[in-house]
């Protein structure tokens, strides 16, 4: 197999920046959480049985297939929404994101989902109360920031 390296730099460099203009990491959108003002609501489009399971603590829980029908009643259009879903093998979050963009909300992707969030021992709220998963050291180092 040839890799083929004829892309041309500012077709790539075009690319990325699109990229990161509708996606965020979950490093980024748990330092903004932290700060007490993130300047946009989260929202886990996974099912009810999911979000039981744990969730983003101050996540909105929207499942993905009625954000069509309850984005308008329940999220503020002026407030830019961050989607998650399950995690990079699922892409709820992005139909999610999809759905809200074409309603006019201003919308990014936290790659990585709810998965790497527990993975990199971020806190996971359930009924019980918060809890930290311990760090999965294949995914993220001690310190939860990859340094970039």
């Amino acid at each position: 197999m040839t890799t083929d390296w004829s892309t041309d730099p500012a077709e790539a460099a075009a690319h990325f920046a699109r990229r990161l203009a509708v996606e965020t990491d979950v490093s980024d959108v748990h330092a903004a959480l932290e700060s007490g003002a993130p300047g946009f609501v989260l929202l886990d489009s996974r099912s009810r049985e999911a979000w039981d399971q744990g969730h983003v603590p101050g996540a909105v829980h929207l499942p993905g297939r009625e954000v069509a029908a309850r984005a308008e009643a329940e999220l503020d259009r002026s407030v830019p929404v961050v989607t998650y879903c399950w995690g990079p093998g699922c892409n709820g979050a992005t139909r999610a994101a999809l759905a809200l963009a074409l309603l006019g909300y201003r919308v990014r992707e936290m790659i990585g989902g709810f998965e790497y969030w527990a993975r990199e021992g971020l806190p996971v709220e359930t009924a019980d109360g918060l809890t930290r998963p311990d760090v999965d050291p294949l995914t993220a180092p001690r310190t939860v920031s990859c340094g970039c």
